[in-house]
């Protein structure tokens, strides 16, 4: 199905099928696949007891890297491939701001973290690490400014966090199938 077909009725198919179909594939060099990644994520944002839309976005924090216009393997090679306006924009006819917000903040943080906490980046895996000087390192002190006016940046702290934790080999959580009910409730309004 064409993204130009999607729409409230269908997204959730397709969204599943991406996972289904794209989820196994490598995830920047970590230990664990796409999928795996953001399953865990959500794992995490539910442990910690967030909202159902943070859950999701959790969950579909990374889905740019399927849905945008470079390769899967952009950030490895070095170019920065806007994963999370790719995935926020993708999301944002079907979801509120609540869940595109913080997918779109999800790298913003990254960078904020490593500007303002000097420990942040001894937390961040190699990959990550790689991919922070890609997109542009840490935030200068007016992105910093920027980024703690926007309303859902506290929201992607939290997500950015889960991100982090999300990358661990052999854990054992629930396939992305068994969130349907609550990806579908997350859903905008018709």
């Amino acid at each position: 199905m064409a993204k130009s077909e999607l729409n409230r009725g269908n997204i959730v198919d397709f969204i599943l099928d991406l996972f289904a179909h794209r989820g196994a594939e490598e995830y920047m060099g970590e230990s664990v696949s796409m999928s795996q990644h953001m399953e865990q994520t959500a794992a995490c944002a539910i442990a910690d007891g967030a909202s159902d839309e943070l859950v999701i976005a959790a969950l579909l924090h990374d889905i740019g890297h399927f849905v945008g216009d470079f390769p899967i393997d952009a950030l490895e090679n070095g170019i920065n491939n806007c994963h999370e306006d790719a995935g926020s924009a993708f999301l944002a006819p079907f979801f509120p701001a609540s869940v595109t917000e913080p997918i779109r903040l999800h790298v913003a943080a990254k960078k904020y973290l490593c500007a303002v906490d000097p420990n942040y980046t001894n937390r961040l895996s190699d990959a990550s690490i790689e991919s922070l000087n890609v997109q542009g390192g840490p935030m200068s002190t007016s992105e910093v400014e920027d980024f703690e006016s926007n309303p859902y940046h506290q929201t992607a702290l939290k997500a950015r966090h889960y991100d982090d934790d999300g990358k661990i080999v052999g854990l054992d959580i629930k396939p992305i199938k068994d969130y349907r009910a609550q990806i579908e409730a997350s859903l905008r309004p018709e």
